[in-house]
């Protein structure tokens, strides 16, 4: 299967992608991550790109481009979850030429919904180990007491004056793309409130919808 989780910061997107990742089989491809670990290795992409995301801005379409295509083709075009791209209508049309090249399209496209308020309190208590770069939330994963309270810092891109930032650009460049597949049989709005068990079975009965014959979760 090949998804598109759709929506806001903080929606959600990575946490249900890694659900999917144990249960389904589907290999994440969050291009926000794959960014942040050319950040951290300080190569040039990585150097261009930090001053992008610590405004609250799009990292530009070329570089985003690049990274998902070498991430896709080293999946083999299939079962791989999308989190964090297309999110533009020319990365949406990017992305469906360089399916069809190789014989593949979307099985589902799937927008987690989530309030603004909800999503500025979610992000802004988020934390990381500057060191070992593991994720922490000061509410649902707290850091372990044995772990050094200086080396667990916010995220730039966490501050919740960027964070208002980054959804601004979001509805402003992003809400497209929704309307680019609106009207696509494939294309499904999901809550993404409540308990994250909850949010994953609304993903689930969407996915069994479009599971392609012969394949069983």
């Amino acid at each position: 299967m090949r998804i598109v989780l759709f929506g806001p910061p903080g929606a959600g997107k990575g946490t249900q992608a890694q659900l999917l990742h144990q249960r389904r089989g589907l290999v994440p491809i969050s291009t926000g991550a794959l960014i942040r670990e050319e950040i951290a290795a300080g190569t040039p992409d990585g150097r261009a790109s930090e001053e992008y995301i610590r405004d609250g801005r799009l990292v530009p379409g070329p570089l985003v481009r690049r990274i998902a295509e070498h991430a896709i083709a080293e999946h083999g075009y299939d079962n791989f979850i999308l989190d964090g791209y297309p999110r533009t209508v020319e990365q949406a049309e990017w992305l469906d030429a360089f399916l069809q090249q190789h014989q593949a399209s979307l099985n589902a496209v799937i927008s987690l919904e989530v309030p603004t308020d909800v999503i500025v309190e979610r992000l802004s208590r988020r934390r990381v180990h500057k060191l070992t770069g593991e994720n922490y939330h000061l509410d649902f994963k707290p850091p372990p007491p044995d772990v050094d309270p200086s080396l667990i810092v916010q995220r730039p891109d966490d501050r919740p004056e960027v964070i208002r930032q980054r959804l601004e650009v979001y509805y402003r460049r992003t809400l497209p793309v929704e309307a680019y597949y609106a009207n696509r049989d494939y294309f499904f709005r999901i809550s993404g409130l409540g308990d994250v068990e909850d949010v994953y079975a609304r993903i689930d009965r969407v996915l069994k919808q479009v599971e392609p014959a012969g394949k069983t979760a």
